[in-house]
């Protein structure tokens, strides 16, 4: 309960720093095209590295959490979650490369990898069964938004 309360405060900050600053337009500015928005005076270095910053330090928060609920710590613990949570983000709309997404989506697509998990679960599917399927969900997802019109 305590990390769901957590995770809702710092996407809640994320959200409002995403959407309501500066800071955020940025962001998703470079997303969109990096040298239209270093051209048109945006700090792309500084504003590169915070993101990144920020990236690592939430990824580092997470590692603790993960940690202590799982009552120990190991270098690759996290490693059953890296193709998921990947899928989950693109399932929730965010284009790899860069300048589109939503959280309302990334958490949608977070519900819906949750829900194939369980699914995965009690059908009983091993482990690389589940990774071939979270590889298909992506490609499959890459290819319908390559179909898309460009909304530009």
């Amino acid at each position: 309960p305590n990390a769901v309360i957590i995770w809702a405060l710092i996407g809640a900050a994320m959200v409002f720093v995403l959407t309501r600053t500066s800071f955020g337009r940025a962001v998703y500015g470079i997303g969109n095209r990096e040298r239209a928005a270093y051209l048109s005076g945006i700090d792309t270095r500084r504003i590169v590295l915070i993101a990144f910053a920020v990236s690592g330090g939430l990824s580092a928060f997470g590692g603790v959490l993960l940690a202590g609920y799982a009552s120990k710590a190991a270098q690759s613990m996290g490693d059953a979650y890296l193709l998921p949570s990947i899928a989950a983000v693109v399932l929730g709309g965010t284009s790899i490369l860069g300048g589109r997404g939503s959280y309302l989506g990334t958490v949608a697509g977070v519900i819906l990898i949750t829900l194939l998990q369980s699914i995965l679960s009690v059908m009983q599917m091993p482990e690389a069964g589940r990774q071939i399927i979270y590889g298909v969900v992506i490609v499959a997802m890459l290819l319908l938004y390559g179909r898309a019109p460009a909304s530009r």
